[in-house]
């Protein structure tokens, strides 16, 4: 028995099985290359690969669900139709997009109709050449393309329809354009170093002092730190060879500092250090490979919950972020305090001792906080990418340099 692919199976049938065997109607679907897009009855959201041998393809091809999803509503016919696979002369829907063509044909544009409910409806007639074309959507490179162009300052949300692709590109780059010519005449501040300066002004006028130490570490610096093989983290770590790596952390630094400056500073030990730092880390909205930290860190006396969440209740206020406290627990420190701004974490804080210090020579209590920079960056201009904050040659206080 020949397998059907995938697109054709949810053409054919009309309805989508969920992992859990739920059964939902489907509204509409698209498919790229490699990828089927579904957009459930219920306003449910699916990405699969387009595949004739995935468990998805199995499952519409055996017909076996656990239940109907109440919010799509399916009919009892419609359930039938599926189950018995009586489809009449053709499917309820057609999905044609742009696929690999010739180099001679131009690739056709996306064309989605929605999946009618209704379980007698006729299925729907074959379109010809006479019938005028459907104009067609943004394809996904000009949505990407679209989305880079957009500032936060944008808002299409009262716009019924959206124009052509190029006249629309063409508005926001001038935009973008007109944008970087403003801060070029009134301000030439970059925003990730305006916020070091700011930052580091704040922690000085509260009796910190900056420090400043190497970006590559010995590589014993990582296992003194408690980060063994079997730590995640251990993963992520750059290494330069066999001794030396760039630093994942600001903390070995300070740990150094902490332990050279006892019994020569007064009490309490006021510290801080703004610096990159390095992980191999998983790409998305909130993570960098290179991104820059704020460590502060204070040894002696006063090291308590109730001190540390002052000093960090008043840079946050100063920086006007709002923000939530809750506890949790990682891997180096044990028991922290976490600084949320909605769903992203924006701070680590903690307060020692913890078994750790005692291999880098501190013996007293301390606190300290650390705080990623381009996070912060994020959330005071409403980014809606993490690399518009950061370090970077394809944005500039997160609009983006291409513009030719």
């Amino acid at each position: 028995m020949e397998r059907k692919p995938l697109d054709l199976l949810i053409d054919t049938n009309g309805v989508w099985l969920s992992r859990n065997g739920l059964l939902h109607g489907v509204k509409n679907f698209e498919v790229s290359r490699n990828h089927i897009h579904i957009t459930t009855d219920c306003g449910s959201r699916f990405t699969v690969r387009n595949s004739r041998r995935s468990r998805s393809a199995r499952a519409l091809r055996n017909n076996k669900y656990r239940k109907a999803c109440k919010n799509c509503k399916l009919s009892d016919e419609r359930i039938t139709r599926f189950v018995t696979k009586d489809f009449g002369r053709g499917s309820q829907a057609r999905v044609v997009t742009a696929s690999k063509t010739k180099k001679n044909k131009p690739p056709e544009a996306a064309v989605v109709k929605a999946v009618s409910s209704k379980a007698n409806e006729m299925p729907p007639v074959a379109e010809t050449k006479k019938e005028k074309p459907v104009k067609p959507d943004y394809t996904p490179a000009q949505k990407k393309r679209i989305t880079t162009l957009l500032s936060p300052a944008d808002d299409f949300s009262s716009v019924k329809e959206l124009p052509p692709f190029k006249e629309l590109e063409t508005e926001l780059v001038k935009k973008r354009k007109q944008d970087l010519r403003h801060m070029y005449e009134k301000d030439r501040r970059h925003q990730l170093a305006q916020l070091e300066r700011d930052i580091s002004l704040f922690l000085i006028e509260k009796g910190f002092m900056e420090v400043r130490t190497s970006i590559m570490i010995p590589a014993k610096f990582i296992e003194r730190m408690g980060i063994t093989e079997e730590d995640p983290l251990y993963k992520q770590i750059f290494r330069v060879d066999n001794n030396t790596c760039l630093r994942p952390m600001l903390a070995p630094g300070l740990y150094n500092y902490l332990h050279n400056f006892d019994n020569i500073m007064p009490d309490p030990l006021k510290i801080f250090e703004i610096g990159t730092c390095y992980r191999k880390e998983s790409d998305g909205k909130e993570h960098l490979e290179e991104f820059t930290m704020i460590n502060f860190c204070q040894m002696g006396s006063g090291c308590t919950r109730e001190n540390l969440l002052k000093i960090i209740d008043e840079l946050l206020k100063y920086l006007k972020i709002d923000y939530e406290v809750i506890a949790d627990n990682c891997m180096v420190y044990g028991n922290t305090i976490d600084i949320m701004h909605g769903d992203m974490e924006i701070s680590s804080a903690v307060v020692g001792p913890i078994p750790q210090d005692l291999d880098w020579g501190v013996t007293k209590p301390w606190m300290g906080a650390g705080m990623g920079l381009e996070r912060l960056l994020k959330v005071k201009h409403k980014y809606t990418n993490i690399k518009r904050s950061s370090r970077s040659i394809s944005y500039y206080n997160g609009i983006t340099t291409n513009l030719r």
